[in-house]
């Protein structure tokens, strides 16, 4: 189960991790985009810092709105609609102050099934999805077998890392990437690896929790 509280701090915890990696993300990204993926994530991460800071008491649903329209404003490119659109979609499904590991499933697919909408992308076009729907399988199954939310969200990783490494085996046909043709593969996708990076903080905050 994830509490308003564990939610916040793992949020808190996205912040420091987009920030690290800011530089190595717009790295990633200059080699088949707008070289500026790192930047935006941790300038929207950061506007969501200090918009939670005073959000200790907001219901878990309120948080992932705040997010969403926080990214939606701040961040600009794809990726604060598709991000945006992701929390907000998540938001619709939790209520209250806790998430059940069923629930988290629910709000998981529907952060996908956000992107999908926004993005007009499937598995397998070199995006951020690439990392995504493996992950969201693989929680999903974990979950359903009945195995702890830490162990589900382990191997959740896992997937998700593979699914980073897949997109370097493709040709991207979504997005700036896609203006490259064959010259984009070997390179990968910087919105894989952004999601990655989120889903194994948020790992790690709760397996710490």
């Amino acid at each position: 189960m994830i509490t308003s509280k564990l939610l916040l701090k793992s949020l808190n915890n996205m912040q420091k991790i987009m920030a690290e990696n800011k530089e190595y993300l717009t790295e990633l990204d200059a080699k088949i985009g707008d070289a500026d993926h790192g930047i935006n994530m941790n300038k929207g991460f950061k506007a969501v810092k200090a918009k939670l800071e005073d959000a200790a008491g907001d219901s878990c649903d309120k948080i992932l709105k705040t997010v969403a329209m926080t990214l939606i404003s701040t961040v600009g490119g794809a990726s604060g609609p598709l991000y945006g659109t992701a929390f907000l979609k998540a938001s619709g499904v939790v209520e209250g102050n806790s998430i059940s590991d069923e629930t988290l499933v629910e709000a998981f697919s529907a952060a996908i099934g956000g992107v999908q909408l926004r993005g007009k992308a499937v598995q397998g076009e070199k995006t951020m999805l690439d990392a995504l729907i493996p992950a969201y399988n693989t929680f999903k199954e974990a979950i359903d077998s009945g195995i702890s939310l830490e162990e589900a969200l382990e191997k959740s990783v896992e997937a998700a890392a593979e699914g980073v490494e897949y997109t370097k085996t493709i040709v991207a046909s979504k997005g700036r990437a896609s203006y490259l043709g064959e010259r984009s593969l070997s390179h990968q996708d910087p919105g894989a690896t952004s999601s990655y990076l989120l889903l194994k903080t948020f790992y790690e905050t709760v397996s710490e929790d």
